[in-house]
Order: C-alpha cells, then structure tokens, then sequence
C-alpha cells in the first residue's frame, strides 16, 4: 500500500513548513576533512584589495550567492579560459597554422586583469 503524494508538499518545504523541525535533524558523524576530500577541496588563504572584495560581494549578492561560490566560479572560469588559449595555441603549432602569438596572449591577459 502506497503513501499519496502529499498536497503541497513543494510549497511547505519552500515555505518551512516541512523539514525544519530539530527533533527530526540528525548530527552527522562527519568530520570537514572528510568533506574535503569527497569534494577534492584544498583550503587556502588568500589577499585581495579592499575594493576588489567588496565589489565580489556586490556581485554575489546581485547574484543571490555568497562571495566564496563567487570567487570559486570566477577561478573556474579563468582557468578554463586559459587551459583553451594553452590547448589552441600548441595545436596551432603542433599544425603549423598561425594564431596569436604567446605575447599577445600575455598582452591581452595584462589588459583584462589589469
């Protein structure tokens, strides 16, 4: 014999009506290292201007996420980027076509990051 399907159950989750009730929550045994590295996550610790925090901030608050998520997507997607330029280049030697020259590359990345 099956349950039905609750009516509403979507909304009272989103509303809290259900799944927030502390006698139902369970501590986990857990430990963050093992987080880690299930997620293959290395904590460092960084400095960044002033300004260049806040305006992550700005922006991951525009983007309704906090400014960590931000800056890990930010990272992703610069290196990407880079790894692409890197992949496009040795090809284009590796073929003998022309493409733009390593300087030029140093050139725009200078002009992008300042």
């Amino acid at each position: 014999m099956s349950k039905g399907k609750v009516k509403g159950t979507a909304d009272a989750w989103e509303a809290g009506e259900l799944g927030q009730d502390e006698r139902h929550a369970k501590l986990s045994d857990l430990k963050m290292e093992d987080l880690d590295d299930a997620l293959a996550l290395q904590m460092i610790s960084i400095r960044i201007q002033k300004e260049l925090l806040d305006d992550l901030k700005t922006l991951a608050q525009y983007h309704g996420i906090g400014y960590q998520p931000l800056m890990k997507q930010v990272l992703r997607r610069f290196a990407d980027a880079e790894m692409r330029k890197i992949a496009r280049n040795a090809m284009s030697a590796a073929t003998g076509r022309k493409g733009k020259s390593e300087s030029d590359s140093d050139e725009d990345l200078q002009v992008a990051c300042g």
